[in-house]
């Protein structure tokens, strides 16, 4: 059969499917999405090591990001289960799971092993789920909860860091396992694998609102209405990757920026915050406010293809069909999305980042960032 078309990230996750008011408008957008989503996974299946992981074997993520992207395909055909270098780049990401349940060799355990899982559900394959299990309970057993237990009294607490309490929680990660944890829940939901531990859901929602600039609703001290940060988000409670901002009454705000900015929605989304919820409502109009496709706002090009993937699917999650800017007008944010990332790709078919922050000089990353942003544009359009 072919690779799903519907809306994937959001069927896995229980969630509504966002629908413009006609699909004709898109069709000459989406044939071309789907040639370079071909020469994406083409590009990137010739990079596919003898072994069966893609790029540096101690980040499987590059593997399980490789893996998604390509069965993700609405091209691929697999009427008799996934091709040989995919059953072999699964059995090699399948034996890197450890003891623990994570999926991760130097370190960095929750991002490879939150990154891995997503694959593995991807696969749709139930003899995948048995791994998949496991590696939910390690995601779940990496949620802090330092100081008084079962209380939110510790900045970090709710949050999930890289894989080490020594260490910070962040609003990527949290990201990152938040969403793995959604499209995989309903693996446990009949039972097969007995009782299955959660993530403290209400604690998750506590340190993600403590990552947005928003006085409302976040605790800390760093949060501020002020117009240029209202609404947005930052890496964690206690840092931004975009530094901070003086205000004019003496105080410093900690800057909000793009990329976390979508990441922050889709884990309210995932962590089934209304639309209508003040911390929803806010963060859409800092979106609205500081829309682009030409950079990472706040960020320039660093990050830059890391913000297009979470843009892609934050926009979708949250049934944005155009999305309202600040002067009141409306854009058609797939069509710019769509036609920006048509634009950069390569003779080749790979993506790569001239601006090599957070390993985005890594065409094996970028290519596999920007063939699932295009996967998710082309699974939104409606049939």
């Amino acid at each position: 059969m072919k690779a799903p078309t519907a809306l994937f990230l959001l069927a896995a996750a229980g969630l509504a499917a966002a629908a413009p008011a006609s699909p004709d408008r898109y069709l000459s957008l989406q044939q071309e999405m789907r040639q370079a989503i071909a020469r994406g996974n083409a590009w990137l299946k010739a990079q596919q090591q003898a072994t069966g992981q893609w790029d540096d074997e101690g980040l499987p993520a590059l593997t399980a990001l490789a893996l998604t992207a390509a069965v993700r395909d609405p091209n691929l055909e697999r009427k008799a289960g996934l091709p040989p270098y995919l059953e072999k780049g699964y059995t090699w990401l399948l034996a890197q799971q450890k003891e623990d349940g994570g999926i991760y060799n130097r370190g960095l355990s929750v991002y490879n092993t939150a990154t891995a899982l997503t694959a593995l559900m991807a696969a749709e394959r139930t003899d995948y789920h048995a791994a998949a299990v496991k590696a939910r309970k390690h995601l779940i057993g990496n949620q802090w909860d330092l100081g008084v237990k079962g209380q939110t009294d510790n900045p970090n607490d709710g949050g999930i860091g890289y894989g080490s309490k020594k260490d910070h929680t962040d609003l990527s990660n949290t990201y990152l396992a938040v969403e793995a944890l959604a499209v995989s829940k309903k693996i446990i939901e009949d039972g097969k694998f007995g009782t299955q531990p959660d993530l403290d859901w209400g604690a998750a929602i506590t340190f993600i609102s403590r990552c947005q600039n928003l006085e409302e609703t976040n605790d800390q001290e760093f949060a501020s209405n002020d117009p240029k940060n209202k609404g947005g988000f930052v890496y964690s409670p206690t840092e931004s990757k975009a530094g901070e901002e003086k205000l004019p009454n003496d105080r410093s705000a900690l800057r909000s920026y793009g990329s976390m900015s979508y990441a922050g929605l889709l884990s309210f989304i995932y962590a089934k915050v209304s639309a209508d919820d003040p911390r929803v409502v806010a963060v859409k109009e800092w979106l609205g406010k500081n829309y682009t496709v030409s950079e990472n706002p706040g960020m320039g090009p660093e990050g830059l293809y890391y913000y297009y993937q979470t843009m892609a699917k934050a926009l979708t999650a949250a049934n944005i069909n155009t999305l309202k800017l600040d002067n009141g007008s409306e854009v058609d944010w797939r069509n710019d999305l769509g036609q920006k990332l048509l634009s950069s790709q390569r003779e080749n078919g790979s993506w790569v980042n001239n601006d090599g922050r957070w390993m985005e000089s890594n065409p094996v990353l970028v290519t596999a960032y920007t063939v699932l942003a295009l996967e998710q544009l082309d699974a939104s359009i409606p049939k």
